[in-house]
Protein backbone atom coordinates (compact mmCIF):
# COMPACT_ATOMS: atom_id res chain seq x y z
CA UNK A 1 0.00 0.00 0.00
CA UNK A 2 1.36 3.44 -0.83
CA UNK A 3 0.88 6.51 1.34
CA UNK A 4 -1.99 7.88 -0.80
CA UNK A 5 -3.87 4.59 -0.37
CA UNK A 6 -3.30 4.66 3.40
CA UNK A 7 -4.56 8.26 3.60
CA UNK A 8 -7.65 7.43 1.54
CA UNK A 9 -8.41 4.19 3.43
CA UNK A 10 -7.93 5.67 6.91
CA UNK A 11 -11.26 5.96 8.71
CA UNK A 12 -12.30 6.60 12.29
CA UNK A 13 -14.47 3.50 12.58
CA UNK A 14 -16.14 2.66 15.89
CA UNK A 15 -17.30 -0.89 15.13
CA UNK A 16 -14.20 -2.85 15.98
CA UNK A 17 -13.18 -6.44 16.58
CA UNK A 18 -10.26 -7.44 18.77
CA UNK A 19 -6.81 -7.89 17.29
CA UNK A 20 -3.73 -9.49 18.76
CA UNK A 21 -1.39 -6.85 20.14
CA UNK A 22 2.21 -7.97 20.11
CA UNK A 23 5.51 -6.38 21.08
CA UNK A 24 6.37 -6.44 17.37
CA UNK A 25 3.23 -4.44 16.48
CA UNK A 26 3.91 -1.87 19.21
CA UNK A 27 7.49 -1.44 18.02
CA UNK A 28 6.38 -1.18 14.39
CA UNK A 29 3.92 1.62 15.17
CA UNK A 30 6.45 3.39 17.42
CA UNK A 31 9.24 3.17 14.83
CA UNK A 32 7.03 4.82 12.23
CA UNK A 33 6.11 7.63 14.64
CA UNK A 34 9.81 7.99 15.42
CA UNK A 35 10.53 9.00 11.81
CA UNK A 36 8.26 12.06 11.86
CA UNK A 37 9.82 15.50 11.47
CA UNK A 38 10.09 17.82 14.45
CA UNK A 39 11.59 21.19 15.28
CA UNK A 40 15.38 20.72 15.62
CA UNK A 41 14.68 16.98 15.72
CA UNK A 42 13.46 17.30 19.32
CA UNK A 43 10.97 14.42 18.93
CA UNK A 44 8.64 15.69 21.70
CA UNK A 45 6.13 12.84 21.47
CA UNK A 46 5.65 10.22 24.15
CA UNK A 47 3.30 7.23 23.88
CA UNK A 48 1.92 4.74 26.35
CA UNK A 49 0.69 1.62 24.54
CA UNK A 50 -1.99 0.18 26.83
CA UNK A 51 -3.03 -3.37 25.93
CA UNK A 52 -2.97 -5.28 29.21
CA UNK A 53 -6.65 -6.29 29.66
CA UNK A 54 -6.81 -5.16 33.30
CA UNK A 55 -5.30 -1.73 32.59
CA UNK A 56 -7.49 -1.35 29.49
CA UNK A 57 -10.53 -1.99 31.67
CA UNK A 58 -9.38 0.72 34.10
CA UNK A 59 -8.88 3.10 31.17
CA UNK A 60 -12.58 2.71 30.33
CA UNK A 61 -13.26 4.77 33.48
CA UNK A 62 -11.58 7.75 31.77
CA UNK A 63 -13.96 7.72 28.76
CA UNK A 64 -16.60 10.38 28.24
CA UNK A 65 -20.20 9.53 27.46
CA UNK A 66 -20.56 8.55 23.81
CA UNK A 67 -17.26 6.68 23.72
CA UNK A 68 -18.50 3.36 25.10
CA UNK A 69 -17.46 1.81 21.77
CA UNK A 70 -13.82 2.14 22.90
CA UNK A 71 -14.44 -0.82 25.23
CA UNK A 72 -14.16 -3.13 22.20
CA UNK A 73 -10.68 -1.91 21.22
CA UNK A 74 -7.59 -4.01 21.77
CA UNK A 75 -5.23 -1.16 22.57
CA UNK A 76 -5.37 2.46 23.65
CA UNK A 77 -2.36 4.56 22.73
CA UNK A 78 -2.05 7.50 25.10
CA UNK A 79 -0.40 10.45 23.33
CA UNK A 80 1.68 12.69 25.59
CA UNK A 81 4.03 15.65 25.41
CA UNK A 82 4.88 18.94 27.05
CA UNK A 83 5.95 22.27 25.68
CA UNK A 84 9.45 22.05 27.16
CA UNK A 85 10.17 18.94 25.06
CA UNK A 86 10.19 20.99 21.85
CA UNK A 87 10.95 24.38 20.35
CA UNK A 88 9.49 27.47 21.95
CA UNK A 89 10.18 30.40 19.66
CA UNK A 90 8.68 33.57 21.10
CA UNK A 91 4.96 32.74 21.46
CA UNK A 92 5.12 29.70 19.15
CA UNK A 93 5.14 26.29 20.81
CA UNK A 94 5.74 23.37 18.49
CA UNK A 95 5.18 20.34 20.72
CA UNK A 96 1.55 19.70 19.81
CA UNK A 97 2.16 20.17 16.08
CA UNK A 98 5.17 17.85 16.06
CA UNK A 99 3.42 15.27 18.25
CA UNK A 100 0.43 15.42 15.91
CA UNK A 101 2.62 14.71 12.90
CA UNK A 102 4.22 11.70 14.62
CA UNK A 103 0.78 10.42 15.63
CA UNK A 104 -0.44 10.79 12.03
CA UNK A 105 2.50 8.65 10.89
CA UNK A 106 1.51 6.02 13.50
CA UNK A 107 -2.14 6.12 12.39
CA UNK A 108 -1.22 5.74 8.71
CA UNK A 109 1.03 2.78 9.51
CA UNK A 110 -1.80 1.15 11.47
CA UNK A 111 -4.06 1.69 8.44
CA UNK A 112 -1.48 0.07 6.19
CA UNK A 113 -1.49 -2.94 8.52
CA UNK A 114 -5.28 -3.26 8.16
CA UNK A 115 -6.05 -1.75 11.56
CA UNK A 116 -8.19 1.15 12.70
CA UNK A 117 -6.40 3.74 14.85
CA UNK A 118 -9.10 6.17 15.98
CA UNK A 119 -8.07 9.24 18.03
CA UNK A 120 -10.63 10.73 20.41
CA UNK A 121 -11.07 13.86 22.50
CA UNK A 122 -13.79 12.35 24.71
CA UNK A 123 -11.85 11.31 27.78
CA UNK A 124 -10.61 12.69 31.09
CA UNK A 125 -6.92 13.60 31.03
CA UNK A 126 -6.99 13.78 34.85
CA UNK A 127 -8.37 10.26 35.19
CA UNK A 128 -5.92 9.01 32.54
CA UNK A 129 -3.05 10.50 34.57
CA UNK A 130 -4.30 8.81 37.73
CA UNK A 131 -4.69 5.39 36.11
CA UNK A 132 -1.32 5.39 34.34
CA UNK A 133 0.80 7.39 36.80
CA UNK A 134 1.45 10.28 34.42
CA UNK A 135 2.92 13.38 36.09
CA UNK A 136 0.79 16.55 36.11
CA UNK A 137 3.31 18.48 34.00
CA UNK A 138 2.88 16.08 31.06
CA UNK A 139 -0.03 16.90 28.74
CA UNK A 140 -2.34 14.05 27.76
CA UNK A 141 -3.16 15.14 24.21
CA UNK A 142 -5.37 12.33 22.91
CA UNK A 143 -6.17 8.62 23.08
CA UNK A 144 -5.78 6.57 19.90
CA UNK A 145 -7.94 3.44 19.98
CA UNK A 146 -6.80 0.43 17.98
CA UNK A 147 -8.82 -2.50 16.66
CA UNK A 148 -9.95 -4.16 13.45
CA UNK A 149 -12.96 -2.81 11.55
CA UNK A 150 -15.99 -5.06 11.28
CA UNK A 151 -19.15 -4.53 9.23
CA UNK A 152 -21.50 -5.36 12.13
CA UNK A 153 -22.49 -2.08 13.76
CA UNK A 154 -21.54 -1.75 17.40
CA UNK A 155 -24.88 -1.57 19.29
CA UNK A 156 -23.67 1.18 21.65
CA UNK A 157 -23.30 3.70 18.81
CA UNK A 158 -25.56 6.74 18.53
CA UNK A 159 -27.57 7.24 15.34
CA UNK A 160 -25.02 9.77 14.05
CA UNK A 161 -22.15 7.41 14.82
CA UNK A 162 -23.97 4.63 12.95
CA UNK A 163 -24.35 6.88 9.91
CA UNK A 164 -20.65 7.79 10.08
CA UNK A 165 -19.79 4.08 10.08
CA UNK A 166 -21.70 3.56 6.82
CA UNK A 167 -20.16 6.44 4.90
CA UNK A 168 -17.20 8.75 5.31
CA UNK A 169 -18.33 11.99 6.94
CA UNK A 170 -18.40 14.82 4.42
CA UNK A 171 -15.22 16.85 4.02
CA UNK A 172 -15.06 20.59 3.49
CA UNK A 173 -14.46 21.61 -0.11
CA UNK A 174 -10.92 22.79 -0.87
CA UNK A 175 -12.14 26.38 -1.18
CA UNK A 176 -13.02 26.28 2.51
CA UNK A 177 -9.41 25.96 3.65
CA UNK A 178 -7.12 26.55 0.68
CA UNK A 179 -6.02 30.07 -0.24
CA UNK A 180 -3.62 31.06 -2.99
CA UNK A 181 -0.94 33.66 -2.45
CA UNK A 182 -2.73 35.52 0.38
CA UNK A 183 -5.30 34.99 3.12
CA UNK A 184 -8.74 35.27 1.60
CA UNK A 185 -11.35 33.72 3.90
CA UNK A 186 -14.56 32.23 2.60
CA UNK A 187 -17.96 33.20 3.95
CA UNK A 188 -18.76 30.16 6.12
CA UNK A 189 -22.51 30.76 6.36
Amino acid sequence: MNVVDAIQQRRAYRSLAPVEITKTLVEDLAKNAQLAPSCFNNQPWRYIFVYDPEILKKMHEALSSGNEWVKTTSMIIVVLSKKEYDCIIKERMYYQFDTGMATAFLILRATELGLVAHPIAGFSPKKTREILGIPDDIEVITLVNVGKHIDVLNPVLSEKQKQDEKRRPERYPLGHFVYRNKYNPVDLK
